[in-house]
């Protein structure tokens, strides 16, 4: 792949660390102030128009320039097409979903630990969802010496979940299961911790909600219940910046010798 001029948008950690992985596989690098002479510009996960003056750095780039961002909104889809500037989606492919597990999985690991006064071996705790992060953290757990129970919809994650070592359930069943658990970890984004759940759960339950906003609690009913509910989003850039740009750059490196291969 021939040499990339990247211009960076964003100063978090995530995208520095991302840049630094960019120049160490020999791209060259710079700031927002050279989006008219980059190739390429790196923009932030997720991508928030409040925050990233997305209209006036696309109207800047030069002709044939690609813009990559994370979880892509419909109105930045239209701000690029607008400024006639393709605008792609790393958060979209699957590997990188992968890769953001894995530190999605440590930090809330370290959440449970740092929320309970008991170990997590020996803890019995209720894992709903069975994607990239579930299973991520499902191991991890059992690992650890804990027994989890998965929840999932689709009879091929439960079978999975087994096939690891876990126990697994139905999604249906989840209000029958809640009384024997007092730790749940979400990573369904759909309401799936209602107030009956969380009614039905033990008291003084944890529980961390993984899910992308508005996540899947009801969390003014677990504040009513007098349930710990957390939402922990962005672990990965929280947790661990530099291993989340890290991937962040590998991923849209891949994205870029692909399309290098298929002109």
């Amino acid at each position: 792949m021939e040499t990339k001029r990247f211009a960076i948008v964003g100063t978090d950690a995530r995208q520095a660390a991302a840049g630094r992985a960019l120049e160490r596989a020999g791209c060259a690098v710079s700031g927002a102030e050279q989006v008219a002479r980059a190739d390429c510009i790196l923009l932030p996960l997720p991508l928030d128009e409040s925050r990233t003056p997305l209209a006036e750095l696309l109207r800047a780039a030069k002709p044939g320039a690609v813009a990559l961002g994370g979880r892509l909104s419909a109105q930045a889809k239209t701000i690029a097409q607008e400024a006639g500037v393709e605008l792609v989606d790393y958060y979209a492919r699957p590997e990188l979903a992968i890769y953001n597990a894995i530190p999605t999985a440590e930090g809330c690991i370290g959440i449970l630990l740092r929320e309970s006064t008991r170990t997590l071996w020996g803890a019995n705790i209720l894992l709903l969802g069975f994607g990239p992060v579930g299973q991520a953290l499902g191991v991890r757990l059992a690992a650890l010496g804990a027994d989890v129970t998965v929840c999932a919809r689709r009879p091929e994650q439960r079978a999975l979940a087994e096939s690891l070592g876990l126990r697994g359930a139905e999604l249906a069943r989840l209000g029958a299961l809640a009384p024997a658990f007092d730790r749940v970890v979400n990573t369904i984004p759909a309401p799936v911790l209602t107030e009956p759940v969380l009614t039905a759960l033990r008291p003084g339950s944890l529980i961390v909600d993984l899910a992308s906003k508005p996540g899947g609690t009801d969390f003014a009913a677990a504040q009513r219940l007098g349930l710990r509910a957390i939402h922990a989003l962005s672990l990965p850039a929280v947790c661990a910046p530099e291993t989340a740009g890290e991937a962040v750059a590998r991923t849209v490196l891949a994205i870029l010798r692909e399309r290098e291969e298929c002109t």
